[in-house]
């Protein structure tokens, strides 16, 4: 079954790997026409370790979601995290030839594509470069500069950087397993689009998605990403912690923190005991909750100090950089019980947890409106938007032609030259973007 309006988001985490169709409905809601889900074996903290597993698990989450969809999927738009993600601060500015004319389209795009000249450190590639804010001449906090008169444009860049090799490995894994890329996005933006509203990034908000491997954190403030991080734990530590401390194996360890762990040790009496099955005829094992609890709390304790000292480093505390909003929790950690109530206990900030069902049709199935799945409704709405940017193009594409035809060096007005500048202007940018997607797919080879 083949449908133009139909995009795919593949989540490639440490734990799981999901693969999302869907659609928009009348109401611009989600409508989740399939999903497919593959335990992953290749990847650990969020970077591909194993090529061929992480192939057939890509496959195989991708298989379950055609099976319940009956769509036959050709390119997948993907998140890419991972502990060799980093984010710097860059200021850049161009001086305009002709102050006399307005600001346009096409010196953003200059200004933009000089910071992704930036000299990196070996093996690093700028995958993000999003403006903060802008400078015309001497006046400064411009969200919008389009349509100024000025000689000097400047702006803050929040520049996120990332390891090629990582990046290309992803790259691989996708065209080795039949797929083309249509969009490639940064995790912590995709899980912020499908957990948080618009009120929120306004009023300033601190996004944390604690994954398998790792823990994402993307800060947001008058509507704009401020900060982004990368800490290199998530559930999976926890799971270990648990393995090690109660010495049993990994698959109960995780069924414990899952069903019995809790955040808050006071929350459990000595007397709560839970049982695990011996290994092989050996005696069963008890284990207090008590315990347990205090295990989950130290390790999460630890990556909570961790991300809060990436807040601090952002400056939550000043006037310009509060946090209305508090802390949005999100991905499969964040479901551990009291978890909300460590937080607001560490950080002092009002905390709520993430669901990405604001943005689901209502009659969604219920469970992928839990937290685990996020990213991947995140990466979905990434999709649609690439496929409608696509869509938009084609049809710039057509109108220009028509433009042109019909185009009189005689009667030509004002306003027709100018929408056909106007539509050349927003081509010449999206074609920009698919070149360079397309070199990162040769790449990828």
């Amino acid at each position: 079954m083949e449908d133009k309006n139909i995009a795919v988001g593949l989540d490639i985490g440490t734990t799981k790997i999901v693969a999302m169709i869907g659609r928009r409905n009348e109401y611009g809601k989600l409508e989740i026409i399939g999903a497919g889900k593959a335990k992953s074996i290749g990847v650990k903290r969020g970077i591909v370790t194993n090529i061929t597993q992480t192939i057939q698990s890509i496959q195989q989450a991708i298989d379950e979601a055609e099976a319940t969809s009956g769509y036959k999927i050709t390119d997948v738009s993907v998140g890419i995290a991972g502990q060799h993600i980093r984010s710097l601060h860059h200021s850049d500015y161009i001086t305009r030839e002709d102050a006399e004319s307005v600001i346009d389209i096409d010196d953003i795009d200059a200004l933009t594509s000089q910071v992704h000249k930036l000299g990196m450190m070996p093996g690093e590639e700028i995958i993000h470069v999003i403006p903060q804010d802008y400078k015309v001449d001497s006046e400064p906090n411009i969200t919008e500069p389009i349509g100024m008169y000025g000689g000097r444009l400047e702006a803050n860049f929040h520049v996120v950087v990332g390891q090629v090799a990582s990046i290309r490995n992803i790259g691989r894994c996708i065209t080795s397993a039949g797929f083309k890329l249509s969009n490639i996005t940064l995790e912590p933006l995709a899980s912020a689009d499908a957990v948080l509203s618009d009120e929120e990034k306004e009023a300033g908000v601190a996004l944390i998605d604690i994954g398998g491997g790792t823990t994402d954190l993307a800060i947001f403030k008058d509507g704009i990403i401020r900060h982004t991080a990368v800490i290199p734990f998530g559930g999976n530590v926890i799971t270990d912690d648990v393995k090690e401390g109660c010495s049993i194996i990994e698959k109960q360890a995780e069924l414990l923190k899952v069903k019995f762990g809790s955040a808050w040790p006071a929350e459990n009496k000595d007397s709560e005991i839970v049982s695990i099955p011996g290994l092989r005829g050996r005696d069963p094992k008890e284990i207090t909750l008590k315990n347990l609890s205090k295990i989950i709390h130290a390790r999460i304790t630890e990556i909570i100090e961790q991300v809060f000292q990436e807040i601090k480093k952002y400056g939550y505390d000043t006037k310009r950089g509060k946090l209305i909003a508090g802390i949005v929790l999100t991905g499969g950690g964040s479901q551990i019980k009291h978890l909300k109530q460590l937080v607001e206990y560490i950080t002092g900030m009002d905390t709520r947890i993430g669901y990405p069902n604001e943005h689901l049709a209502g009659d969604s199935d219920e469970q992928l409106s839990s937290p685990i799945y996020a990213t991947s409704v995140g990466l979905l709405m990434s999709g649609l938007q690439t496929l409608k940017q696509s869509q938009q193009y084609s049809q710039d594409k057509q109108e220009d032609v028509v433009l042109e035809e019909a185009k009189d060096p005689k009667t030509k007005d004002s306003k027709t030259s100018s929408e056909v500048k106007k539509q050349v202007k927003r081509r010449g940018v999206f074609e920009r973007w698919t070149d360079k997607l397309k070199d990162f797919l040769e790449n990828a080879e």
